[in-house]
């Protein structure tokens, strides 16, 4: 059974969480007010979850889970995921997050502040791109017309490849960006941005984004 730590226990966290759950996964979700406050919660999603701190999540997760607020990011414990696949959920928000100079400027992505800050793990993009309440409820079989897609984005193809099979399991087609330079073209305000599209849809407009 794999592992799969959280760190964020917001909507997209808990709905993964569920999700994961649901399909056999052992999760272990966290977040930055201490397990305490999630014991309800891991007690509604079942035996497979279990509340922990941070560090909990981080470490013994197989595969773990970021979906903080950027400006929670330097929070994230690095060693603890070194070697790891760490999917990225992230979205700018300067509302919420403050102005941020260097995504201002274009010059790096949200998922590319992460893989900064862990230097030793294999960032990669994931379900950024849809609402939280569409995680569970809009996904199709393998082969279904019309399937949804959603995008991916890594340095790294073995992250690539444990997105492109868990989305699968969750009923979504993958389009694979390429590297975290190019993740912008599904960051918010872009054509792909919470649109519900299928593969080839998702393709044309990430073609179509602009910086």
């Amino acid at each position: 059974m794999t592992r799969v730590g959280i760190i964020g226990a917001g909507h997209i966290g808990s709905t993964l969480a569920r999700g994961l759950a649901e399909r056999g996964y052992e999760v272990v979700i966290s977040n930055s007010r201490g397990p305490e406050t999630l014991t309800a919660l891991a007690g509604e999603l079942g035996p497979n979850v279990s509340a922990g701190t941070v560090t909990d999540a981080a470490a013994s997760g197989d595969v773990v889970i970021v979906t903080v607020p950027l400006k929670a990011l330097d929070q994230i414990p690095v060693e603890p995921l070194a070697g790891k696949i760490v999917l990225d959920t992230n979205n700018y928000y300067w509302e919420r997050d403050g102005r941020i100079a260097a995504l201002d400027a274009k010059q790096t992505t949200t998922t590319g502040m992460l893989q900064e800050h862990l230097p030793t793990s294999k960032v990669v993009k994931a379900f950024n791109h849809l609402y939280s309440t569409d995680i569970l409820t809009t996904g199709a079989p393998s082969g279904t017309e019309d399937r949804r897609a959603l995008a991916t984005a890594s340095d790294h193809p073995d992250a690539v490849a444990f997105v492109t099979g868990l989305y699968d399991e969750f009923g979504f087609d993958t389009v694979d960006i390429g590297s975290v330079a190019e993740s912008w073209r599904v960051e918010r305000d872009q054509p792909a941005y919470v649109s519900r599209q299928t593969k080839a849809q998702l393709e044309a407009n990430l073609a179509r984004a602009t910086r």
